[in-house]
């Protein structure tokens, strides 16, 4: 954390109060700290304590009134190592969520170039409103970090989820990223993700409900602890949030296989998170089917090709190889079953069954296999600490 810069976004929420113990926190292991107020937020909290704690005198608008001093918002933007929005209330999160840029915090936090923390303050029923959640998981596929809420009592005297987190634990998410070790540094990792789409005519396919955010988690976890990802990618709606992400976006199983067989390699660690389509049809019309008659068309499958396998039988000494298996039955066996014949060095089970994981969520719960015969529960999280432990796991066999 030495040296390091850090803007601090505090927005007109009660715990504004915990935000000068956070700026302490910073400034003593060693960070330089610039604060910026929304005009709301100096209601909660004076900007007088702000700057003799962090040294600093605080923004809370464009231009000083009495010299007409401009403050950049685009200079602190990249100035920044990191910024950290505590508290974040519902109404900064939805401004952020949709770029409505009208007070100097939601303007740098546009600007900026470095990763975001935002941790959410309101009360309980704000909090669960659909609206809120829609604009987290929007901040969260931007490639923001959110520190959720605890939950405990709130200023309403009601007791749930919204009390924004301690300031010791702030700091701790904040300096973990800095700490990162760069354990995959120099080491070149392929990852699928995503659905494939089997093409039936030009306007039909067969596919199914992966969105590719478990991918694309791990891809941006590999890239910020040092990896050289590569990322195959089906069809989805999403990006890696981190700019060294190389991706390669492909259509159906076969034009992903014929990828990865170009890609592995020179490949150190492969991850296979996509979810392939076993079969494609047979034959493809090159124009729309068309609804003549009351008979509907029979379509023959073929099988396609079976990735991991092939990957696994060409696996050199020194190359690591990790699967999915998604499951609704008989999950333990069948995904070791998988690791097994498919030569795989551990395996990340995932079962339809559990509530809030696998497809078109932000959360998953993973139980991890690995050939050795061990395994790892994890309780549910969002994907992004789903691809942190992953990304320790095969850290650790490395090592």
């Amino acid at each position: 954390m030495k040296g390091k810069h850090i803007v601090l976004g505090i927005t007109g929420g009660i715990a504004a109060y915990k935000s000068a113990h956070l700026v302490r926190l910073f400034v003593k292991a060693g960070a330089e700290v610039q604060v910026i107020m929304t005009p709301s937020a100096r209601e909660f909290i004076t900007p007088l304590t702000l700057s003799t704690l962090s040294g600093k005198p605080v923004i809370t608008e464009f231009f000083t009134a009495n010299t007409g001093q401009w403050n950049s918002h685009v200079d602190l933007g990249l100035w920044a190592d990191a910024m950290v929005i505590a508290p974040a209330t519902a109404s900064s999160i939805a401004k952020m969520a949709n770029g409505v840029a009208d007070n100097m915090l939601i303007t740098t936090y546009l600007s900026a170039k470095a990763p975001v923390f935002v941790a959410p303050a309101m009360d309980l029923d704000m909090m669960a409103h659909p609206s809120t959640v829609r604009n987290l998981e929007l901040l969260e596929s931007y490639g923001n970090h959110i520190i959720q809420p605890a939950e405990g009592e709130l200023a309403s005297h009601l007791v749930g989820k919204g009390r924004m987190e301690e300031p010791e634990k702030i700091f701790q998410a904040v300096d973990d990223f800095f700490s990162c070790d760069n354990a995959l540094k120099g080491k070149k990792l392929m990852i699928t993700a995503g659905p494939t789409h089997e093409c039936i005519d030009p306007v039909r396919f067969i596919g199914n409900y992966s969105s590719g955010k478990m991918g694309y988690a791990i891809a941006d976890e590999a890239a910020r602890r040092g990896a050289e990802v590569t990322l195959i990618s089906g069809p989805v709606a999403i990006k890696p949030a981190h700019s060294s992400v190389k991706v390669i976006s492909v259509v159906s199983a076969r034009e992903m296989a014929d990828a990865c067989a170009k890609v592995f390699p020179t490949t150190d660690i492969a991850i296979m998170a996509a979810a392939v389509a076993d079969y494609a049809p047979e034959s493809y019309s090159d124009r729309k089917i068309k609804r003549e008659n009351n008979d509907a068309p029979t379509i023959k499958l073929v099988k396609n090709p079976d990735i991991a396998r092939s990957l696994g039988e060409s696996k050199r000494d020194g190359q690591l190889l990790v699967g999915f298996a998604l499951e609704t039955d008989h999950e333990v066996e069948n995904a070791i079953s998988k690791m097994e014949r498919k030569n795989l060095d551990m395996i990340v089970l995932n079962s339809l069954r559990d509530k809030d994981s696998c497809f078109g969520v932000d959360t998953n719960k993973v139980t991890i296999f690995f050939a050795n015969g061990s395994k790892k529960e994890h309780p549910l999280k969002s994907k992004r600490e789903v691809a942190d432990d992953i990304i320790d796991d095969i850290i650790n066999l490395i090592q």
